[in-house]
């Protein structure tokens, strides 16, 4: 418990903390239908382009006044929901190999971010937080962003859970029975990118697609039915984040690192423990 209460004793770390369990929350039950539906790509694309975002924030900061205010987390967020549209856009340009929206994403998202890096004059420790997630660097402001943003998407997956879980499973009957699929996975994608876009201070951006999907598939190997798979899935994600913030404080590590690995090592036990079951 005192690992625990020295982070309600400072605003800083009370900030991680709690930003640390809604994500820990909210990237483990939209990493479900991503696994699901086998799009957990989605995750890694949207990450880098959330980088590029990110990165053209900083840059437009040294030389625009206004962004030089701007919490960068803000342009993070456009660019993300703007990949995920995009993402949306060319699927329907190549219906017959629609994966390949991902890696196009994707490579845009790292190219534009190597080319704003380069501009602003390589890395500095701002963007190096956003890579790798630190406990010291979430702000007030943050905060309340990632609050309204699991407000926003915990409302949209009550809204629409029989669509996608029906959408996951049985795509054509799902279409039959008049689900509107490209509604329902547009406003998917679009939770997915506030999510990651939410998740980078706290995981980093390179690292995110992990929560997303590590406690997902620890929960696979133990869970006897889909809502069983939710519940795993949410306390796998909460404990990776917790434990991975205590042990980023204490350490010096970058949290993003630390998280990742408890996930991990969670993985591990539950093949390990599956398998002498």
């Amino acid at each position: 418990m005192e690992l625990i209460s020295v982070f309600l004793q400072y605003e800083f770390l009370r900030n991680a903390f709690f930003a640390g369990i809604m994500v820990g929350f909210l990237a483990p039950i939209l990493g479900v239908f991503l696994v699901v539906r086998r799009l957990s790509l989605i995750a890694d694309a949207l990450s880098h382009i959330t980088l590029a975002g990110i990165a053209g924030s900083l840059l437009l900061g040294k030389h625009v006044l206004f962004f030089a205010g701007l919490n960068p987390l803000y342009l993070g967020i456009i660019f993300s929901v703007g990949g995920a549209l995009l993402i949306e856009k060319l699927r329907t340009v190549y219906k017959t190999y629609q994966e390949l929206s991902i890696p196009i994403i994707l490579s845009g998202g790292i190219g534009l971010g190597v080319v704003f890096i380069s501009l602003a004059d390589g890395f500095n420790t701002d963007l190096f937080n956003y890579l790798f997630g630190s406990v010291i660097a979430v702000t007030r402001s943050d905060l309340y962003t990632i609050s309204a943003i699991t407000i926003v998407v915990t409302i949209l997956l009550i809204i629409f859970y029989k669509e996608l879980f029906f959408l996951s499973f049985d795509e054509e009957q799902a279409i039959v029975s008049g689900i509107n699929k490209k509604l329902v996975h547009l406003i998917f994608v679009i939770m997915v990118a506030l999510v990651i876009a939410s998740s980078m201070r706290i995981v980093g951006i390179l690292l995110v697609s992990s929560l997303m999907t590590l406690p997902v598939a620890a929960s696979m190997r133990i869970a006897k039915g889909f809502k069983q798979m939710f519940v795993f899935s949410i306390l796998f994600g909460e404990l990776s984040v917790i434990v991975g913030l205590i042990s980023a404080y204490h350490l010096d590590l970058a949290p993003g690192g630390t998280i990742v690995v408890t996930a991990v090592l969670i993985l591990i036990i539950t093949i390990i423990f599956k398998k002498k079951r």
